[in-house]
């Protein structure tokens, strides 16, 4: 689903790395690295597939359909390991997407007594029945049909719509299964559902008003945060098949081929750990640096979190398919195991890809390879300067490095960089779209400007023009720098990028630091810190 403050369900992907399709959100998603080269280029990895994959009796795949809920069925992993690990899930998706179909179909499965809640609606008395004092002065609490002591399953509804001291006492069930500071015993699941939190900049007839982000430690207790699909999203086939569709009972064979996934996700996710675990732990420390410098701030309880939804994905998509790439799962495991959907955070789906991709084939290269610092490099303009060193570098993985710096960098500091990549001649190793955005800014900085611009005297355009002028005044007439920064200041005032005085010092700023790295090379002493401040 795509809306302002959530991922979207379709992230395009042409020209990042060698990705030819993905989806952030619940439709398809393709292989992210190439897991031919993968394997070629380390063939412990393809030894440790065979080991995870070789006992398995593969079962048929699209469960969830058996349980008449279709579109999801890219999903279906990540919905297994959550049931295989009893891990907390929260569904976040419109209103008539089967949130609580799925999982009133996925407790009537497997024989759970589980409890509804509409955290809207619900009162502290309907989930722990009344107090009733007892002679020797302790409380007994009367049940209901409706409490949670005896509960295997909660499906907390509407969450998003509680009260804040209802989501207080919502709170420890979700983290510690417990009550009043009293264990639940038999609660083994702990599901919720809300719509998208509703975009206060951005109001729509699509907007729901009453949805509230999440606070961020509650989020944080949900170790999966999936989207389900709208109905936009689905194909043409699925969308047949819910119109047409009918209640129907479930048969037992239905019940028991979930039982049965869920008993071998269980017994193949040591074996993934044995086998593949210290490449998801390398994964998880790599991405979660990333993801920080994409504004995605994940803490160390997400970290546990990530690893182990990575080892049930694997297991689960192990289970379906023997052949399941380990690539595919970490990707999958990734975009749903992230809190911030439901605190209505914007997530850049399309570069947290890239970062993935990058991630997953510096892990596949052996340990000499000099490529490696890549991955270690945690600044994208040294990263990059780097880069164009390698020769050995593919055009998608030069782009994307690329791509990323011109990203972070703020006006003037971009185009610096632009200028060098120009120059040096590697803008001629990358690809199409990346290649022309560098050509771009380097053509607004070596081309003359031509500017006829009206101003208002003693405004806030006119202070800014003026302190142009008294900066260009200020640099020697015969520096080589003296035509590149007029273009550069006067293109960007035309652009209306510089609108005041602080713009212009932060486009020199930037520009000089930049400038200043590339000239002295990715181990000058410059802060690049300081220059990519420009861009909060």
């Amino acid at each position: 689903m795509s809306r302002s403050k959530n991922v979207g369900n379709q992230v395009s992907s042409n020209n990042v790395g060698n990705i030819a399709s993905a989806s952030v959100g619940n439709t398809e998603f393709a292989n992210v690295v190439d897991s031919a080269d993968a394997t070629k280029t380390n063939p412990t990895d393809r030894a440790l597939k065979y080991l995870v994959t070789k006992n398995i009796k593969a079962r048929p795949g699209h469960i969830l359909r058996q349980l008449g809920v279709v579109g999801l069925d890219t999903l279906e992993p990540v919905i297994l390991g959550a049931l295989a690990t009893e891990t907390p899930l929260l569904l976040v998706g419109a209103h008539g997407t089967a949130k609580s179909l799925l999982l009133s179909r996925l407790c009537e499965a497997l024989h759970l007594q589980w409890r509804h809640y509409n955290a809207s609606l619900v009162n502290y008395d309907d989930l722990i029945g009344y107090p009733l004092p007892n002679d020797n002065g302790t409380l007994t609490f009367v049940q209901t049909p409706a409490s949670v002591w005896t509960a295997q399953a909660v499906f907390i509804d509407e969450i998003s719509r509680a009260r804040p001291d209802m989501l207080n006492r919502l709170f420890p069930i979700i983290h510690e299964k417990k009550v009043q500071g009293l264990e639940l015993t038999q609660l083994r699941f702990r599901w919720a559902a809300m719509n998208p939190p509703a975009d206060t900049d951005e109001i729509s007839a699509d907007s729901y008003l009453g949805s509230e982000p999440l606070d961020p430690a509650l989020a944080d207790r949900f170790g999966f945060v999936i989207e389900i699909p709208s109905w936009s999203a689905l194909s043409d086939a699925d969308q047949s098949a819910v119109i047409t569709s009918e209640p129907h009972a479930l048969t037992h064979e239905t019940a028991a081929s979930i039982s049965d996934a869920v008993e071998l996700i269980k017994q193949e996710i040591s074996l993934v750990k044995e086998s593949v675990g210290a490449v998801l732990v390398n994964y998880t420390r790599e991405i979660l640096q990333h993801a920080s410098r994409l504004g995605i701030w994940l803490s160390g309880r997400r970290a546990t979190m990530l690893f182990q939804n990575m080892l049930a994905v694997h297991a689960a998509r192990c289970v379906q398919k023997p052949s399941a790439q380990l690539c595919d799962s970490a990707w999958l495991a990734l975009i749903n195991s992230l809190p911030q959907r439901a605190q209505g955070v914007k997530i850049d789906g399309a570069r947290l890809m890239v970062a993935h991709n990058q991630i997953w084939k510096t892990l596949m290269l052996d340990s000499a390879d000099p490529r490696r610092i890549l991955a270690c490099e945690r600044d994208p303009v040294r990263r990059v300067l780097r880069a164009v060193a390698f020769t050995q570098l593919t055009l998608q993985e030069l782009s994307s490095y690329a791509a990323d710096a011109l990203a972070h960098l703020p006006s003037g500091g971009r185009h610096a960089l632009a200028v060098h990549l120009m120059e040096s001649g590697a803008s001629a190793r990358m690809i199409a779209a990346v290649a022309a955005q560098t050509a771009s800014l380097f053509t607004l900085v070596c081309t003359k400007q031509n500017l006829k611009q009206f101003v208002t005297a003693g405004s806030a355009n006119h202070r800014a023009w003026q302190a142009i002028v008294k900066h260009l005044a200020n640099i020697a007439s015969d520096n080589p720098e003296e035509p590149l920064i007029c273009n550069l200041l006067a293109g960007l005032f035309s652009a209306n990028e510089i609108k005041t005085e602080d713009d212009v010092l932060a486009v020199l700023d930037s520009w000089r630091g930049v400038r200043a790295l590339c000239v002295g090379g990715f181990d000058s002493g410059v802060n690049v810190a300081t220059v990519l401040a420009g861009a909060a």
